[in-house]
């Protein structure tokens, strides 16, 4: 179901911070809010109404309980009694995603000198989940996220689906370093065959799920020979969760879900050789759907080709049922027993066949997650993508950083359970930090210079992709219900390095006691009773175990 992405709580969010300002009425601010939801495209004329209509039931129930007294603007008392009051009307908010808003309310209008950020929440269908995003005083889109509603249906039957995520940078200029990248997915039901095909693109696929036999047909390396003639043969691999597979582009492949019960998920990372950022899928086998590139030829060429007559060749473009088919117990037994090739990975096959990334020694594992990677320094198959390609499983209640990385910037795909994500970001906010500068905030604190950082923050959950640009700090909280599993891509992975910001290896830890001091303004003993407390390295407590245990001592 598709996200309404009209931001009403955003809206509402901003009409409270300019509530106190005389020269605003109420009547403004409710025409300005519903003149944001006039302007969303994307909406039809019901969402355009519901949109309006809680911009209306917002304006009534504000009249109810916050019309009256000081204003909102000078008192900050006020502002987190209206914040929280939001946080408690919200109806599709939990007790959680409650506690969660009231603490916000609390850091940002009472720690926050009063002055207070304006944080945008994505109000979603029922059964959708919130996003919250950015930093700043005017609408704005979240650049680093993407949902459901942002992949294109490549190819879709009864018995599974490949779906492509649009363009990066249909979505942000900000993403312009990784837009001739695309992520992609295959979900295949049980006993399913899926149609043979090349791309105009290089990939890397990772299994996520299930087990299944994978096919190419490319040159036979593993043969020397004086003719001139290069040959092709097919190789076959036993595939598994947590299998990484390189395609070259234009080598035919084509998948098998062998397992009886369970689906086959795989998640794609591709790069297009042709034009930047798009590439096609070229099937040879098919007919009508999927349909055959054969049928672009003239019948009179083919038939010359081939040396068979045209009625012939009429007879085999039949296939109807799509790129994802059901098979038979005996055409699935024919089709992974692998005989040409060397025989089917791992019993027979090349260094240059999948591995399998979940079977690695973990780079860092603790009672609160484990993270395995592969870098193109160990891996041919990754060397020349310039990729690094890594997993995390965070312990439900457990965190990962913050940290950053030097160079390579981050896609990451969630594979399995929920949490959030947070990104500290001068993008979002240096657009309008020239404006803010000469604002009063009524803080005691200098007036900020150099760059301002936005916060991104927001839900994730199965199927949801975000990006991390290189050097920006990032970190990502698995909820207390399940384990929060992410595949990441890392694009630029050579020389990469990954700087902690928190736990035993800390950056800030290694630098000298007055390079602190003068750095933080604060004596440098404060700053290191900081920085060298935690003795957990790369995962942690996430923030509400954190709290449960403080808690639990205190009872203490």
């Amino acid at each position: 179901m598709r996200a309404i992405s009209v931001i009403v709580l955003v809206l509402l969010s901003a009409l409270v911070l300019v509530s106190g300002l005389a020269s605003v009425t109420e009547d403004v601010e409710l025409k300005q809010c519903r003149d944001l939801c006039r302007d969303q495209k994307q909406f039809d004329e019901k969402q355009q109404h519901v949109c309006i209509q809680r911009c209306e039931d917002y304006a009534r129930e504000k009249k109810e309980w916050g019309g009256r007294g000081e204003s909102a603007e000078t008192d900050p008392e006020r502002r987190v009694r209206e914040c929280k009051h939001q946080c408690e009307q919200h109806k599709r908010y939990g007790e959680q995603e409650r506690e969660v808003c009231r603490s916000q309310c609390e850091k940002e209008f009472r720690e926050g000198g009063g002055r207070g950020k304006k944080y945008y929440y994505d109000v979603e269908e029922e059964g959708e989940e919130q996003e919250v995003f950015g930093e700043g005083g005017e609408r704005e889109e979240n650049p680093y996220v993407f949902r459901d509603e942002h992949f294109l249906k490549k190819a879709e039957s009864q018995h599974g689906r490949v779906g492509v995520l649009q363009r990066f940078t249909e979505r942000s200029e900000l993403l312009k370093g990784i837009e001739n990248f695309r992520i992609g997915f295959l979900e295949a039901d049980p006993q399913t065959f899926i149609s043979p095909a090349h791309f105009d693109a290089d990939g890397v696929l990772f299994v996520v799920q299930g087990r299944g036999t994978f096919t190419m047909i490319r040159e036979n390396r593993g043969r020397t020979t004086t003719s001139s003639r290069s040959e092709i043969k097919r190789h076959s691999f036993n595939i598994e969760t947590g299998d990484v597979i390189r395609v070259h582009a234009g080598t035919p492949v084509y998948v098998v879900n062998k397992h009886e019960s369970q689906k086959l998920v795989i998640i794609k990372f591709i790069r297009p050789v042709n034009t930047p950022g798009a590439f096609e899928a070229f099937h040879g086998p098919g007919g009508d759907n999927p349909e055959s590139f054969f049928r672009a030829f003239s019948p009179e060429l083919l038939e010359a080709a081939f040396k068979v007559d045209r009625e012939s060749l009429q007879r085999i473009f039949q296939q109807k049922e799509g790129t994802i088919i059901k098979a038979s117990r005996e055409q699935i037994r024919a089709l992974t027993h692998g005989e040409e090739g060397g025989g089917i990975w791992p019993f027979g096959g090349e260094s240059s066949g999948p591995f399998n990334l979940l079977h690695r020694r973990p780079t860092h594992k603790n009672n609160y997650g484990q993270l395995f990677e592969a870098d193109p320094n160990e891996f041919e198959q990754l060397d020349d993508l310039d990729l690094m390609i890594s997993f995390a499983n965070i312990t439900r209640g457990g965190m990962s950083g913050p940290f950053y990385n030097s160079k390579a910037t981050k896609i990451a795909y969630v594979v399995d359970g929920e949490g959030y994500f947070e990104m500290a970001c001068p993008h979002i906010s240096s657009a309008r930090k020239e404006g803010r500068r000469g604002q009063s905030t009524g803080s005691s604190r200098g007036s900020r210079q150099g760059t301002t950082y936005g916060q991104v923050k927001s839900r994730l959950k199965r199927g949801t992709v975000f990006v991390v640009p290189a050097g920006h700090p990032v970190a990502t909280v698995a909820s207390t219900n399940n384990n929060l599993q992410v595949v990441c891509f890392e694009v630029n992975a050579r020389d990469n390095f990954k700087f902690q910001l928190a736990g035993k290896n800390n950056v800030m830890s290694k630098m000298e006691s007055q390079a602190l001091e003068l750095g933080f303004g604060v004596p440098a003993k404060e700053v290191e009773q900081i920085f060298r407390n935690q003795n957990e390295e790369f995962f942690f407590p996430g923030p509400e175990m954190h709290e449960q245990r403080r808690r639990g001592h205190s009872a203490v």
